[in-house]
C-alpha cells in the first residue's frame, strides 16, 4: 500500500539539481586546477571554476532567501528522536530487508540523520567553501585585513578541506538516494517532485502512527 503526495516544489527540483551541478562542475574543475588529473587545462579549468563559484553563490544567496521566506527552513530543525534507529537501519536494516522507520510527511520530509547532513552543509562545508573561495579570490585585497598568521595557504588548505567535506557529503548523498523501496524511487520524486510513501506492513505502519502522534 503506499499514499503519493507532491513533496518537492518545483524551485526546490531545480535547486537540487542546479546546485548538484554546479557542485560536480566545481569539484571537477578545481581538481584540474590542482593537478590531480589533466582533462582540461589549467587556465581553462580557473575560469569554468570561477564561473561555477559566482553562480552556486547567486544560488545559495536566493536559496537562502526562499527557504525563509516560504519557512521551508523548519524541515531542517534538528532532532535526536529516533536518530539511533536512522543509524541501524542505513547501517544494516536497509540491507536485511527491515522497513524504513521514518515516514515522510509534507511537514517532515527529511529524517533525523537528514536533518543533521544537511544542516552540517549549510552552516559548516557551505560558508567553509563561500569564505575561503572569496577570500582566496580577492587575496591582494584582503591580504592586509586579515588576522594575523593567517596566510593563502592556509586559506588554500581551508578551502581544499570544504571541497573533500562536500565531496564525501556528494558520495553519501548519492548512496542514501538509492535507499528507497526501489533504488530510483528518490531519484524519481526528485525529478517528479512525488514521493510514494509505502507502508511496508505491522512494523511500518506501527513506526509511523508513532511519528504521526509526534509534535
Amino acid at each position: 500500500m503506499s499514499e503519493r503526495m507532491y513533496l518537492f516544489t518545483r524551485f526546490e527540483r531545480f535547486w537540487h539539481w542546479s546546485q548538484a551541478a554546479l557542485i560536480i562542475t566545481l569539484l571537477f574543475t578545481g581538481f584540474a586546477i590542482h593537478g590531480t588529473h589533466q582533462l582540461i587545462g589549467f587556465k581553462r579549468a580557473v575560469e569554468i571554476h570561477e564561473l561555477a563559484a559566482w553562480l552556486l553563490i547567486g544560488l545559495w544567496v536566493f536559496a537562502i532567501f526562499w527557504h525563509f521566506t516560504t519557512g521551508a527552513w523548519k524541515h531542517y530543525i534538528p532532532t535526536a528522536q529516533n536518530i539511533d534507529r536512522m543509524v541501524r537501519y542505513y547501517a544494516y536494516g536497509i540491507f536485511t530487508g527491515a522497513p524504513h522507520p521514518y515516514k515522510v510527511t509534507l511537514e517532515r520530509k527529511h529524517n533525523p540523520l537528514q536533518r543533521l547532513a544537511y544542516l552540517g552543509v549549510k552552516l559548516v562545508i557551505n560558508p567553509l567553501i563561500w569564505a575561503s573561495g572569496l577570500v582566496y579570490l580577492f587575496w591582494g585585497s584582503l591580504s592586509g585585513k586579515l588576522p594575523a598568521g593567517l596566510g593563502l595557504e592556509q586559506v588554500a588548505t581551508a578551502h581544499t578541506l570544504g571541497a573533500f567535506l562536500m565531496l564525501a557529503f556528494l558520495i553519501i548523498h548519492m548512496y542514501l538516494a538509492t535507499a528507497g523501496h526501489t533504488v530510483f524511487a528518490h531519484i524519481k520524486a526528485m525529478i517528479t517532485g512525488w514521493e510514494e510513501a509505502h507502508d511496508d506492513g505491522p512494523a511500518s505502519a506501527g513506526s509511523a502512527r508513532q511519528q504521526a502522534s509526534r509534535p
